[in-house]
């Protein structure tokens, strides 16, 4: 099994679309090739930020490939390879892993609700079936299913390829739990933008975020200054930030980042339906808080 280390910042590419509703992979290298240069510690395309909940399998697949190869080795690479099934989960880590992925990363999602020993069925069968290391992520908004630290740190202590967590609850004791559950050994990264500053002061080892896609090196500064225990810089990067993390997180990642990147000059199209494109007057907002960052 690959041990690759990912500590940072770990930005989510959006994915774009063109006129005709396809993946327009030219704005694709444009938009990766910003986030490898400004800011950006390891690249993670098609997570929820990435639409690949509403990508068909080729579709996915093109994605997966193009952004491998426009990151070009610059930087570590972690596919987002979840399916309602396991089946599908499995093929797409094996192809994740065939383009060059360096890790995986896993939701699991499902129509009906999950037992544990299903969800750790689901996550062996994964690892099974490839060499590189699995990001458990963790996110019930989305998916509709919580993962108890319990069960995370059960996952990692069993299954050989589980060496890292995505926790997105917004829950800070969660991320002290996992911590003491396994008397730190488990990196876990924080998900959830407006708590960063509260995560990265709880051990996390990053900061998995759309955040780049709008203000460049930014989250990348405030990492750097918690790791050199520079706090008072570390708050005011926090602070500055803030506003636009709370407004596009609540307006929905695909959709606020899309509008922004827009704002900024980058065409990347509309979100798929049944995802809107963001309102003329959240446009507005959107617009003045970017104006704060020059």
């Amino acid at each position: 099994m690959q041990t690759t280390t990912f500590e940072g910042i770990i930005t989510y590419p959006i994915t774009p679309f063109d006129e005709q509703g396809k993946i327009d992979v030219a704005a694709l290298n444009r938009l990766i090739d910003r986030l490898v240069s400004t800011g950006s510690n390891a690249i993670a395309p098609l997570g929820s930020t990435g639409e690949s909940a509403y990508l068909n399998d080729d579709e996915w697949v093109q994605v997966a490939e193009a952004s491998i190869k426009a990151v070009a080795k610059r930087l570590p690479v972690i596919v987002g390879v979840s399916d309602i099934t396991t089946q599908g989960a499995v093929s797409r880590a094996k192809i994740a892993e065939s383009l060059g992925a360096d890790a995986v990363m896993v939701l699991p999602a499902s129509y009906w609700k999950l037992s544990d020993e299903e969800i750790f069925e689901h996550y062996a069968a994964i690892a099974q079936a490839i060499s590189v290391p699995i990001m458990v992520y963790n996110n019930p908004a989305t998916s509709g299913i919580d993962m108890t630290p319990e069960l995370i740190c059960l996952m990692f202590q069993s299954i050989d390829n589980v060496t890292m967590v995505k926790e997105s609850t917004g829950d800070v004791q969660r991320m002290h739990k996992i911590a003491a559950l396994t008397q730190g050994d488990l990196p876990f990264y924080n998900g959830s933008n407006p708590l960063a500053l509260e995560a990265f002061a709880a051990g996390a080892s990053g900061w998995c975020t759309a955040a780049p896609n709008l203000i460049g090196d930014l989250p990348l500064r405030l990492y750097r200054a918690v790791k050199d225990n520079d706090l008072d810089s570390a708050r005011e990067l926090f602070y500055q930030q803030l506003p636009l993390l709370q407004f596009i997180l609540k307006g929905g990642l695909p959709t606020t980042v899309k509008a922004g990147l827009a704002l900024k000059g980058l065409n990347v199209g509309v979100p798929r339906k049944p995802l809107s494109p963001l309102s003329a007057s959240n446009t507005e907002r959107l617009e003045t808080l970017l104006k704060a960052f020059g």
